[in-house]
């Protein structure tokens, strides 16, 4: 098994134990792209992928693994844009989105952080109560 195998087993295991998800497949064409789905409001909080390096801005050939999860906070997200083993977000657009490298750059621990921070950003909107 390779290291960024054991990178994605890792992140799938946290966020099974953490939060009861399993990794969905949802499209046959794209058979090692699973996305991490809340299951209260069915947003997705995380989405692992393999992307050409070319496409990500990065020397050599290949593909990388990547974890796209949702900061929502643009200072952040210029923050860590500024640190290895992150970069623009890749197929989310720009809503606060931001790509996390799956190579080792940056620590698991790191990774379960803004995964834990990116399931926050995507919960249901707190209802007021009525007093």
């Amino acid at each position: 098994m390779s290291s960024t195998d054991e990178l994605r087993n890792q992140i799938f295991a946290y966020a099974e134990e953490t939060y009861g998800t399993q990794p969905e497949y949802l499209w046959p064409r794209f058979p090692d792209c699973a996305v991490l789905r809340r299951g209260d409001n069915r947003k997705w909080y995380g989405i692992v992928m393999d992307v050409s390096r070319e496409k990500l801005g990065l020397p050599g050939l290949g593909r990388v693994d990547i974890l796209n999860v949702k900061l929502g906070d643009p200072l952040l997200t210029e923050l860590l844009l500024g640190q290895p083993g992150y970069r623009k977000s890749y197929h989310m657009g720009g809503n606060g989105w931001i790509s996390i490298l799956l190579d080792g750059t940056v620590p698991v621990q790191d990774i379960c952080h803004w995964l834990d921070h990116s399931y926050g950003e995507t919960a249901p909107p707190m209802r007021k109560k009525r007093g």
